[in-house]
């Protein structure tokens, strides 16, 4: 919570799902929704939402998955279409997804 008492944080969870799949593409589900602070079925939706969209690639190696990151692909909103998700990995290539509880 933050000092004004307002739970409310700058990524979203697609943000930070995205995020843990790019650091580790052989995660488990189980282990992202941990690191995000969601449920393991809210992190299978946004899976979903991000392979829908195009963003992610899942493929089945053995009994896990494995995901690949489409990095050119252009951010959704209209005031950020000319930028590449790769560009927000790449800013956002730091390790404090462990601390934002």
């Amino acid at each position: 919570m933050s000092p004004d008492g307002k739970a409310w944080t700058f990524l979203t969870s697609h943000t930070r799902v995205l995020l843990c799949l790019a650091k580790d593409p052989n995660v488990r589900l189980r282990d992202v929704a941990a690191t995000v602070g969601i449920t393991e079925r809210a992190t299978q939706r946004i899976v979903r939402d991000l392979a829908e969209a195009g963003y992610v690639e899942r493929e089945r190696v053995g009994r896990r998955n494995h995901y690949t990151i489409h990095k050119s692909s252009p951010m959704r909103h209209a005031t950020q279409r000319e930028h590449e998700i790769g560009e927000l990995l790449d800013i956002l290539e730091l390790d404090p997804l462990t601390t934002t509880q």
